[in-house]
This record gives structure tokens, C-alpha cells and sequence, in this order.
């Protein structure tokens, strides 16, 4: 399950160590008590996190509870690389793999806004490769019912796969590397307009290569490559200083070490270097709006800032409210979801999860709140209910997602006192 999976000054000695007053335009730092959270509660939040380091399930990690515009809770535990001996830190570099999803999904929506496109226009519209797409059925293929539309890259509904499930279609995405040796977006959709469709257009929800196909459709309608269409339009008004596809030389030091779970399960030890050589690659043009993305807990949580004021920050506006509200409900109701990649209770947004059943999901948390997660354990969820907002990071593979961000948001939720 992917979902949505923690420092202070002195008034907030107790809770973790600070970073210093607040810079201009940076997030404001309050007491948990002055946004409605417990202090004391919130220590359980920390004692989990320590737990993680101490018993070997992770080597580090970084939990922030935000609220009422605020940062009421930001505490680093642990090592960005143990073996080098290199403390976990407020400004370490983290892989946030498909929570670059929801990044894309902003980005391609501001130029809705400015009318590029139609939501449910099709695809092939402005990506023709992309048209007239067979859909496999057993072993033969069938012309598809309807063609897949932006709506449907944007909620998963496109009929589309990742190519790690088990069909005939997953195994030729496999076949021809669909995500391997790209050296640019245009590249990656030639590549998938060869293969057929797992689904007819809006049959399902899957999990999938859509949100990089949204990538490649930025390109078309904007002109620019996603890496500078990004850059301009998103971190740059965010100032999200260390969010790129790449880590260029003088920020390798602040770049975690990767790790998975060691053969006997029983701890946990570096991951092989081909986990981080694609973001010290600037030659390739293939940035991968699906999962490309390192960012840090700072640049991450001014993004999920911008969201929950709904669309701007600092006088900085990137979508507009009723966009936020458009993308934040659920659009996948009633929709068969074969992957089985959405938890009970959630339904699906324009490249959000969404809460929609609190008894469903067994958390603690409200109806309307979305978030996503990224494949090394990192999350975050937007609360408009609560004001809140809640990030973990982390660099573990496979994640514990039951013991590493599912914990921390329940504990976070416990805290709220008012």
C-alpha cells in the first residue's frame, strides 16, 4: 500500500532540536499548543521515530507536523548514512520517487488554467502516438470502447500498467524497457505507444506510467522540457531550493544513503549504487515525471503549504483555489481497482489519494484529506479539515509502510488537543 505515510527553537526544546529562527518567507515556527497539538503528545511521535532507528528498521528518518500555518513539529532522527557516520539533518536530500507524482500533477494543471487543454479531452489530442491504442483481452487485442483522456492519466484510469503486475501486457512493458534507457520523455512515449492498453479507458483503476505520460504532455503544450518548465513554474515561485531530477556535485554530501533490508529481514544495510546514478546523469533528458524527482523536507513542505492555502504561498500563486478543490476529490467512485495499490477508504484525485471513509481506512484522520507516497518510504498528507499538514522521510526499500508512515500519521493525529 502506497499512502500517505516529524525542531523547533527553544520554545520547543522538548519536542526536537531547532534550526534557528525562521528565515524570511520560510514557514513560522510555533509551540504545538499554540496550533492545538499537545506537546506531550507529540512526544509519542518522537519515541516512535527513535524506536525505528533503534531496533534497525530504518537508519534515519525526518517526521513534520504542521498546522494553522505553522510548523508545530519538525524532529530528524538517526543517519542520512550510517556508514559514513553522516547525522540525519534538516536539509538532507531525500529520493521522493512518486511523490513526484503530485508535483507533476500542479504543474500540468496550471496550464488547464490557462486553457491549454480540456480535462476530459483525449489524449491523442495532443499526443497522437497515443490514439486509436488496442486494448489486450486475453490473448488477442480489441479496439478500445473510448480513447483514454487527461482525466484518465491524471486518476489512473487510462488504461495503462507499470509493467510489475501479471499480465501479457506487464511483461512487454518488461520486454522493451517502457521506464529503461530513456534519454528523454518524447522517447519513453514512442516506446508505450507500441504496447496495447491492459484496460479500456475508465474500466479501472491502476496504478501506473500515466503521470510520466503527463510529463511528456507538459512538454507539448508548453514548449519547454519538464525539467525547465518545473523549474520556472513551480520551485522557483516555491522557492524549493533543492528540489531537481538531479544532485549536482556540490550537494552530494547532503544526498541520504539508500538502504534495503538485509537477506535474514533482521536489519538493514546500503542499497547498491545503482539506486542514486541516474540523478548524477546530465546528459539524459528523461526525467521522469512518475518518480525522477529528490527534493527535501523543507521544499516539500512549502509545496504541501501551497496546496492547503489553496494554490499560492508567500503572495505566490500557482493554481487557483477550485483547482486545488478539483484535483482533491475523489474522481475513481465506483471504479474497479484490479492493483489493489489504494487502502479501503480512499478514493483517487488528479494524482492524490483521497480520504473518503474514516471507518473504511481504521485511521484516525478526516474525510478530504489527500496525500501520496514515494516507493523509499517517504509520504505526506494535507488535511483542509485540521489545517494540517503531515511529512515523513525517509530512504528505506522495500518501506514499512505499516510501521514507518501509517504509524506517524496516526500518531500525529493523536496529538491534535483542541
Amino acid at each position: 500500500m502506497i499512502l500517505a505515510a516529524l525542531a523547533l527553537g527553544l520554545l520547543l526544546s522538548a519536542c526536537g532540536g531547532g534550526s534557528g529562527p525562521a528565515q524570511s518567507g520560510e514557514l513560522p515556527r510555533s509551540a504545538p499548543e499554540t496550533v492545538g497539538l499537545s506537546h506531550q503528545r507529540l512526544d509519542r511521535v518522537t519515541a516512535a521515530l527513535e524506536a525505528g532507528v533503534e531496533q534497525g528498521h530504518i537508519a534515519g528518518a525526518i517526521g513534520v507536523v504542521a498546522r494553522l500555518g505553522s510548523i508545530a513539529y519538525w524532529q530528524a532522527v538517526g543517519m542520512a548514512d550510517r556508514e559514513a557516520g553522516r547525522k540525519m539533518s534538516d536539509d538532507t536530500i531525500f529520493r521522493i520517487y512518486s511523490m513526484t507524482k503530485p508535483i507533476i500533477g500542479v504543474a500540468l494543471m496550471t496550464l488547464y488554467e490557462e486553457g491549454k487543454f480540456a480535462l476530459r479531452a483525449p489524449v491523442r489530442r495532443h499526443l497522437p502516438e497515443l490514439g486509436g491504442l488496442k486494448v489486450m483481452e486475453g490473448d488477442r487485442t480489441v479496439k478500445a470502447r473510448r480513447e483514454m483522456t487527461v482525466q484518465d492519466l491524471m486518476r489512473h484510469t487510462a488504461g495503462l500498467a507499470y509493467g510489475f503486475g501479471e499480465s501479457p501486457v506487464d511483461d512487454l512493458y518488461q520486454e522493451i524497457g517502457v521506464l529503461r534507457g530513456n534519454r528523454s520523455v518524447d522517447e519513453f512515449v514512442q516506446k508505450l505507444a507500441k504496447v496495447p492498453l491492459k484496460h479500456h479507458p475508465g474500466s479501472a483503476w491502476e496504478y501506473s506510467v500515466s503521470v510520466d505520460v503527463q510529463g511528456r504532455l507538459i512538454e507539448v503544450l508548453s514548449g519547454q522540457d519538464l525539467a525547465t518548465f518545473l523549474s520556472e513554474r513551480i520551485f522557483e515561485p516555491l522557492d524549493m531550493r533543492d528540489t531537481s531530477f538531479t544532485v549536482p556535485a556540490e550537494k552530494r554530501d547532503r544526498f541520504a544513503q539508500m538502504y534495503l533490508k538485509t537477506e535474514d529481514g533482521t536489519g538493514i544495510e546500503p542499497a547498491p549504487d545503482d539506486r542514486s546514478e541516474g540523478y548524477f546523469d546530465y546528459e539524459t533528458r528523461w526525467y521522469s515525471g512518475g518518480g525522477g524527482l529528490v527534493s527535501t523536507t523543507r521544499d516539500y513542505l512549502r509545496f504541501c503549504q501551497m496546496l492547503l492555502n489553496g494554490g499560492e504561498l508567500n503572495g505566490r500563486r500557482i493554481l487557483g483555489r477550485k483547482t486545488v478543490e478539483l484535483m482533491t476529490r475523489d474522481h475513481v467512485a465506483g471504479v474497479p481497482r484490479p492493483s489493489g495499490v489504494l487502502s479501503p477508504g480512499y478514493g483517487f484525485g488528479l494524482d492524490f489519494a483521497v480520504h473518503t471513509d474514516l471507518a473504511k481506512s481504521g485511521l484516525n484522520g478526516s474525510l478530504g484529506e489527500y496525500n501520496w507516497s514515494g516507493l523509499a518510504g517517504t509520504t505526506f498528507w494535507v488535511d483542509p479539515a485540521e489545517d494540517m499538514i503531515g511529512l515523513y522521510m525517509v530512504q528505506m526499500l522495500p518501506p514499512r509502510y505499516s510501521d514507518g508512515d501509517l504509524q506517524f500519521k496516526r500518531l500525529a493525529y493523536q496529538s491534535i488537543a483542541d
